[in-house]
Protein backbone atom coordinates (compact mmCIF):
# COMPACT_ATOMS: atom_id res chain seq x y z
CA UNK A 1 0.00 0.00 0.00
CA UNK A 2 1.27 3.55 -0.79
CA UNK A 3 2.45 5.90 2.21
CA UNK A 4 -0.42 8.79 2.22
CA UNK A 5 1.46 10.28 5.39
CA UNK A 6 3.00 13.73 5.00
CA UNK A 7 6.07 13.76 2.65
CA UNK A 8 8.36 16.00 5.14
CA UNK A 9 7.45 12.81 7.81
CA UNK A 10 10.90 10.88 8.12
CA UNK A 11 12.04 7.94 10.57
CA UNK A 12 11.78 4.25 10.23
CA UNK A 13 10.79 3.11 6.84
CA UNK A 14 7.02 1.95 6.70
CA UNK A 15 5.83 -1.65 7.30
CA UNK A 16 3.17 -2.49 4.67
CA UNK A 17 2.09 -5.79 7.29
CA UNK A 18 2.23 -3.20 10.01
CA UNK A 19 -0.12 -0.48 8.07
CA UNK A 20 -2.44 -3.00 6.74
CA UNK A 21 -2.86 -4.67 10.44
CA UNK A 22 -3.50 -0.79 11.77
CA UNK A 23 -6.08 0.38 9.23
CA UNK A 24 -7.40 -3.35 9.70
CA UNK A 25 -7.96 -2.76 13.29
CA UNK A 26 -9.15 0.94 12.60
CA UNK A 27 -12.44 -0.46 10.07
CA UNK A 28 -12.74 -3.22 13.33
CA UNK A 29 -13.23 -0.91 15.52
CA UNK A 30 -15.15 1.22 13.77
CA UNK A 31 -17.77 -1.31 13.65
CA UNK A 32 -17.53 -2.23 17.38
CA UNK A 33 -16.88 0.70 18.93
CA UNK A 34 -18.26 3.76 16.58
CA UNK A 35 -16.44 7.04 15.38
CA UNK A 36 -16.95 8.53 19.08
CA UNK A 37 -15.24 5.84 21.19
CA UNK A 38 -12.89 4.89 18.63
CA UNK A 39 -9.05 5.76 20.25
CA UNK A 40 -5.32 5.02 18.21
CA UNK A 41 -4.27 3.39 21.78
CA UNK A 42 -7.47 0.76 20.88
CA UNK A 43 -6.41 0.75 17.27
CA UNK A 44 -2.98 0.30 18.65
CA UNK A 45 -3.60 -2.50 20.53
CA UNK A 46 -5.66 -4.27 17.74
CA UNK A 47 -3.35 -3.90 15.30
CA UNK A 48 -0.20 -5.28 17.63
CA UNK A 49 1.35 -2.31 17.34
CA UNK A 50 2.53 0.82 19.69
CA UNK A 51 0.92 3.52 19.89
CA UNK A 52 3.62 5.42 18.57
CA UNK A 53 3.63 3.34 15.46
CA UNK A 54 0.18 5.00 14.26
CA UNK A 55 1.03 8.83 15.40
CA UNK A 56 4.45 8.00 13.07
CA UNK A 57 1.94 7.32 10.22
CA UNK A 58 -0.97 9.45 11.18
CA UNK A 59 -1.34 13.05 12.69
CA UNK A 60 -4.92 11.52 14.30
CA UNK A 61 -8.26 9.89 14.17
CA UNK A 62 -9.75 11.36 11.32
CA UNK A 63 -6.67 10.75 8.72
CA UNK A 64 -6.45 7.04 9.81
CA UNK A 65 -10.12 6.63 9.38
CA UNK A 66 -10.10 8.19 6.15
CA UNK A 67 -7.01 6.11 4.71
CA UNK A 68 -9.08 3.25 6.33
CA UNK A 69 -11.77 3.37 4.15
CA UNK A 70 -10.10 4.60 1.48
CA UNK A 71 -7.91 1.45 1.33
CA UNK A 72 -11.28 -0.35 0.98
CA UNK A 73 -12.48 1.22 -2.32
CA UNK A 74 -9.39 0.84 -3.47
CA UNK A 75 -10.20 -2.80 -4.36
CA UNK A 76 -12.92 -1.57 -6.92
CA UNK A 77 -11.22 -2.58 -10.41
CA UNK A 78 -13.25 -1.46 -13.94
CA UNK A 79 -13.82 -4.96 -15.25
CA UNK A 80 -13.37 -5.35 -19.17
CA UNK A 81 -16.89 -6.76 -20.40
CA UNK A 82 -16.99 -5.58 -23.84
CA UNK A 83 -19.64 -2.93 -23.80
CA UNK A 84 -19.81 0.56 -21.73
CA UNK A 85 -23.12 -0.40 -20.28
CA UNK A 86 -21.68 -3.96 -19.17
CA UNK A 87 -18.43 -2.40 -17.42
CA UNK A 88 -20.77 0.28 -15.80
CA UNK A 89 -23.05 -2.56 -14.09
CA UNK A 90 -20.29 -4.30 -12.97
CA UNK A 91 -17.97 -1.76 -11.01
CA UNK A 92 -21.67 -0.30 -9.82
CA UNK A 93 -22.41 -3.42 -8.39
CA UNK A 94 -18.81 -3.90 -6.64
CA UNK A 95 -19.28 -0.22 -5.22
CA UNK A 96 -22.34 -1.29 -4.08
CA UNK A 97 -21.36 -4.42 -2.62
CA UNK A 98 -18.24 -2.69 -0.93
CA UNK A 99 -20.71 -0.27 0.89
CA UNK A 100 -22.97 -3.03 2.25
CA UNK A 101 -19.75 -3.89 4.20
CA UNK A 102 -20.44 -2.57 7.97
CA UNK A 103 -16.67 -1.25 8.01
CA UNK A 104 -17.69 0.35 4.97
CA UNK A 105 -20.55 2.20 5.95
CA UNK A 106 -19.45 2.92 9.14
CA UNK A 107 -16.02 4.34 8.28
CA UNK A 108 -17.84 6.54 5.27
CA UNK A 109 -20.61 8.18 6.91
CA UNK A 110 -18.31 8.68 10.15
CA UNK A 111 -16.04 10.78 7.88
CA UNK A 112 -18.33 12.48 6.10
CA UNK A 113 -20.15 13.77 9.42
CA UNK A 114 -17.01 14.78 10.37
CA UNK A 115 -15.60 16.52 7.11
CA UNK A 116 -19.15 18.88 7.46
CA UNK A 117 -16.95 20.88 10.70
CA UNK A 118 -13.23 20.15 8.89
CA UNK A 119 -12.21 21.47 6.00
CA UNK A 120 -9.05 19.97 5.95
CA UNK A 121 -10.54 16.35 6.58
CA UNK A 122 -13.29 17.09 3.82
CA UNK A 123 -9.94 17.53 1.33
CA UNK A 124 -8.50 14.69 2.81
CA UNK A 125 -11.19 12.63 1.41
CA UNK A 126 -10.94 14.19 -1.17
CA UNK A 127 -7.58 13.36 -2.36
CA UNK A 128 -7.57 9.93 -0.55
CA UNK A 129 -11.18 8.86 -2.02
CA UNK A 130 -12.73 10.82 -4.54
CA UNK A 131 -9.94 11.44 -6.85
CA UNK A 132 -8.52 8.39 -6.59
CA UNK A 133 -11.52 6.58 -7.83
CA UNK A 134 -12.22 9.08 -10.47
CA UNK A 135 -9.23 6.63 -12.25
CA UNK A 136 -11.97 4.13 -12.71
CA UNK A 137 -14.22 6.66 -14.86
CA UNK A 138 -11.66 7.47 -17.34
CA UNK A 139 -10.47 4.40 -17.75
CA UNK A 140 -14.10 3.26 -18.50
CA UNK A 141 -14.46 6.48 -20.86
CA UNK A 142 -11.07 5.93 -22.78
CA UNK A 143 -12.71 2.46 -23.51
CA UNK A 144 -16.11 3.56 -24.39
CA UNK A 145 -14.06 6.39 -27.04
CA UNK A 146 -11.71 3.35 -28.06
CA UNK A 147 -14.57 1.15 -29.11
CA UNK A 148 -16.62 4.00 -30.63
CA UNK A 149 -19.18 3.99 -27.50
CA UNK A 150 -19.09 7.70 -26.66
CA UNK A 151 -17.62 10.53 -28.64
CA UNK A 152 -13.66 12.09 -28.60
CA UNK A 153 -13.31 15.15 -26.33
CA UNK A 154 -9.97 17.19 -27.46
CA UNK A 155 -11.01 19.81 -24.97
CA UNK A 156 -8.88 18.90 -21.77
CA UNK A 157 -11.36 21.64 -19.43
CA UNK A 158 -14.33 19.86 -21.11
CA UNK A 159 -13.40 16.36 -20.55
CA UNK A 160 -12.46 16.79 -16.62
CA UNK A 161 -15.64 18.62 -15.90
CA UNK A 162 -17.47 15.48 -17.76
CA UNK A 163 -15.42 13.11 -15.92
CA UNK A 164 -16.38 14.86 -12.86
CA UNK A 165 -20.01 14.58 -13.15
CA UNK A 166 -20.20 11.10 -14.24
CA UNK A 167 -18.14 10.28 -10.93
CA UNK A 168 -20.81 12.58 -8.66
CA UNK A 169 -23.73 10.87 -10.05
CA UNK A 170 -22.30 7.48 -9.97
CA UNK A 171 -21.26 7.62 -6.04
CA UNK A 172 -23.87 9.57 -5.08
CA UNK A 173 -26.50 7.44 -6.55
CA UNK A 174 -25.50 4.60 -5.13
CA UNK A 175 -24.43 5.95 -1.60
CA UNK A 176 -27.65 7.57 -1.45
CA UNK A 177 -29.43 4.50 -2.33
CA UNK A 178 -27.56 1.88 0.01
CA UNK A 179 -26.80 4.54 2.92
CA UNK A 180 -29.21 6.85 2.97
CA UNK A 181 -32.37 4.93 1.65
CA UNK A 182 -31.00 1.98 2.69
CA UNK A 183 -32.25 -0.12 -0.17
CA UNK A 184 -30.75 -2.75 -2.16
CA UNK A 185 -28.48 -1.52 -5.50
CA UNK A 186 -29.12 -5.04 -7.08
CA UNK A 187 -28.93 -6.43 -10.50
CA UNK A 188 -32.27 -4.64 -11.32
CA UNK A 189 -31.60 -1.05 -9.69
CA UNK A 190 -28.29 -1.43 -11.60
CA UNK A 191 -29.20 -1.74 -14.87
CA UNK A 192 -32.14 1.23 -14.51
CA UNK A 193 -29.54 3.17 -12.85
CA UNK A 194 -26.86 2.29 -16.17
CA UNK A 195 -29.77 2.89 -18.41
CA UNK A 196 -30.79 6.76 -17.57
CA UNK A 197 -26.98 7.44 -17.30
CA UNK A 198 -26.30 6.01 -20.99
CA UNK A 199 -29.11 8.38 -21.77
CA UNK A 200 -27.64 11.43 -20.30
CA UNK A 201 -23.97 10.16 -21.99
CA UNK A 202 -25.48 10.14 -25.39
CA UNK A 203 -27.29 13.51 -24.90
CA UNK A 204 -23.77 14.78 -24.61
CA UNK A 205 -22.27 13.84 -27.53
CA UNK A 206 -22.45 16.52 -30.25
Amino acid sequence: MQSRSPASRTGRPRSAAADAAILAATRAALVELGWSKLTLGDVATRAGVAKTTLYRRWAGKNELVVDAVAELFDELELPDSGSLAADIEGVVLQFATILARPEAKSGLMAVVSEATRDDALRERIRVSVVERQKRLVLEGRSRAQTRGELPPEPDPESAARTADLIFDMVAGAVVHRTLVSAEPADQEWVRGFTRVLLQGLAKQAP
